[in-house]
């Protein structure tokens, strides 16, 4: 690239930035950050814990959604300054930085407007994300295993907290399904749209003649909802009951019933919750659990079978897929929603899948600013 098609480049990214400035509504964020900072100064402030912990939640929201936008807006600066003065100075290194900037600016870019599609109700809460093996036995429970490994490596990479609320071994190998919590800004935001029927086809291990399988895995992910929330549920409807947790929990939870199953009789929605905690803790999560599921039913307000209420497609086969993996006879994963795809099997599995998730945000969430 030389100086004019960087300096093109910049000015497509500062109209960009315009746009983001207004999605965000920064402006007007700082004036209700202002307004918000008085209050905290007022003298019974802290009398009310209630009221004083959100203002304060609010107040770190907003901080964090300016910082994002001033944290890009200045990269801009910084590409523009030196691209200026590598021109006026005949300066390479200088050239060499905006180049550097420029690319970096890209990708942030790209990763602000996605955030900036993050609006929905629930999209800044953590997320519940459960795996269901398809028919197969243990291929398809091997495939389970392998995607809440990728998950597992995409959350680290994002520095969001992992906690297994549920584990369940498979009989050779993989698992029978697994649920855990995605702890961090958006996470839900993030992975709603993974929710679905994920295809795999390769060479299987398992098979002494080395043919070629395919298997089929579902997930489901739901918001963990905050307890401000308020769903209706009698404790006569529903039916728990305990048992000894099995697999990956550590020598606590096999030696004791701390693993909890609740099943809501009215909808015969079923949750269970399995870690290194209580059995009173486990309930804890399992309730949050059963909740996120009923709010979501009373949300979308309709009488259907849980299993179209919480997104997932019912037959876990082929044609009811959103993604493909393919690992032979040639190297592919293509989002069949999106039609964004990547030779790189081995980065997708390692976590690399920001670049799906930030198609599908752009492709299925409405902003009208963006758009």
């Amino acid at each position: 690239m030389d100086y004019d098609s960087i300096r093109i480049i910049l000015e497509e990214y500062k109209a960009k930035l315009d746009t983001l400035k207004k999605a965000i509504r920064v402006e007007e964020k700082e004036v209700r950050l202002k307004e918000l900072e008085k209050l905290t100064l007022e003298e019974n402030f802290w009398n009310d814990n209630e009221n004083s912990s959100k203002i304060l939640s609010e107040m770190k929201q907003i901080k964090s959604d300016i910082a994002k936008y001033y944290s890009v807006e200045k990269e801009y600066e910084d590409a523009y300054t030196y691209l200026e003065l590598s021109k006026e100075e005949n300066d390479v290194e200088a050239f060499k930085e905006a180049k550097n900037l420029v690319s970096k600016l890209e990708k942030d870019l790209e990763k602000l407007e996605v955030t900036t599609l993050l609006s929905d109700e629930y999209d800044k809460n953590n997320a519940i994300i459960t795996i269901h093996p398809g028919a197969g036995g243990t291929e398809s429970q091997d495939w389970a295993l392998m995607l809440y490994r990728m998950y597992s490596r995409w959350a680290q990479r994002m520095e969001f907290e992992i906690e297994v609320l549920d584990y369940q071994d498979g009989e050779e190998a993989g698992v029978k399904s697994v649920s855990f919590l995605i702890k961090g800004e958006n996470a839900y935001g993030y992975t709603k749209g993974e929710a679905g029927v994920h295809r795999l086809v390769r060479i299987s291990p398992f098979d002494a003649n080395s043919r070629r399988h395919t298997s089929f895995a579902a997930l489901e992910v739901l918001p963990e909802i905050s307890d401000e929330i308020n769903v209706d549920i009698r404790p006569e409807d529903i039916q728990m009951d305990v048992y000894r947790a099995s697999g990956a929990g550590g020598q606590h939870v096999n030696k004791t019933s701390s693993a909890v199953r609740l099943k809501h009789i009215p909808t015969g929605i079923v949750v269970t919750c399995q870690t290194e905690r209580s059995q009173m803790q486990n309930r804890e999560y399992a309730m949050k659990m059963l909740k996120a599921k009923l709010y979501k039913l009373e949300k979308e307000n309709h009488d259907k079978k849980i299993n179209n209420i919480k997104g997932e497609v019912t037959d876990i086969a082929w044609g009811s897929q959103i993604r493909s993996y393919v690992f032979c006879p040639y190297t592919l994963v293509k989002d069949h929603r999106t039609g964004y795809e990547t030779g790189n099997v081995q980065a997708v599995m390692d976590g690399k899948i920001d670049e799906f998730i930030y198609e599908y945000l752009k492709n299925y969430v409405k902003n009208d600013i963006l758009k």
